[in-house]
């Protein structure tokens, strides 16, 4: 069933893209990181095969059914497996973090690639988060453009948000800026309105604020959270939207948790095809 599943999402894939109009986005997909506490932890995360597929082939289907052309991953340490999990997908550019500084790192490594090209909506997404929908990439993408925003955010609301970054809100409600767990008060953990790493950024202001992330903070590397406070600070819209369901929010860090991530994107998938068979009788 999940072979069918994987083929039909494969061969379909161009029908299935949104009918935002063009230009289209383009994405960066963060993907050096290791498994450290995996079964094999000198392995590349997403690499770690969910519903019979490597973690991050969900994340770039998603991507390319939402009207993605254009993806660049950044890989590292066995980047080739990274490679090989994805040579069947057209559009599918690689470039290297040799040193793991951090996310805002990771994407400043993928910026070459963008020079002298136009400014593009550009999606921020880590290659580890095969629960990812179509859908929540659609909405997001809507808002940016609706709002004419800078930088675009996805949250949820999650009972747990413990390890993810808050999102510090003002008192009118307004977007102010992102605390990881790390560096949050006490006042700020209580938060339930966490960052699951869902960017849309323009990308000429993107690549210029990462110009001015600091590692200040308690893990010394430089966070892509810092990006949307330095663009509301120089003026630009930052917009936000509680778009992801909290059971897409499910870290996978574990070989516990990518057992559960497995189940749930299985069940998702006998689920879509079960509707669909139905609609077909």
């Amino acid at each position: 069933m999940l072979e069918y599943q994987r083929n039909a999402y494969n061969m379909n894939i161009r029908h299935q893209q949104s009918d935002i109009s063009n230009p289209s986005p383009c994405a960066i997909l963060l993907a050096a990181g290791k498994g450290k506490r995996m079964a094999a932890p000198d392995q590349p995360k997403v690499v770690f095969p969910v519903a019979c597929e490597p973690m991050i082939r969900w994340v770039v289907r998603a991507c390319q059914q939402s009207g993605v052309k254009r993806c660049v991953v950044v890989i590292g340490h066995r980047g080739e497996q990274v490679r090989e999990a994805l040579m069947d997908f057209e559009s599918v550019e690689f470039v290297e973090q040799s040193e793991l500084l951090g996310t805002a790192h990771a994407v400043q490594m993928a910026r070459p690639l963008f020079e002298g090209r136009p400014p593009c909506e550009l999606f921020v997404l880590a290659g580890d988060g095969p629960l990812i929908r179509r859908q929540t990439l659609i909405r997001l993408l809507e808002l940016h453009r609706r709002t004419r925003a800078a930088a675009t955010l996805a949250t949820a609301v999650i009972d747990d948000p413990t390890g993810y970054g808050r999102i510090i809100r003002t008192a009118e409600g307004q977007f102010d800026r992102i605390v990881e767990q790390k560096d949050a008060t006490p006042e700020q953990a209580a938060i339930r309105e966490v960052n699951p790493s869902y960017y849309c950024f323009d990308s000429a202001a993107l690549f210029e604020a990462l110009a001015q992330v600091k590692p200040a903070n308690a893990q010394g590397e430089y966070y892509l959270t810092d990006v949307p406070a330095i663009l509301k600070a120089a003026g630009h819209t930052v917009s936000v939207i509680e778009a992801v369901p909290p059971e897409d929010v499910l870290s996978i860090n574990t070989p516990q948790q990518l057992a559960e991530v497995d189940r749930l994107l299985r069940r998702r998938l006998e689920r879509e095809s079960a509707m669909t068979t139905e609609k077909r009788t």
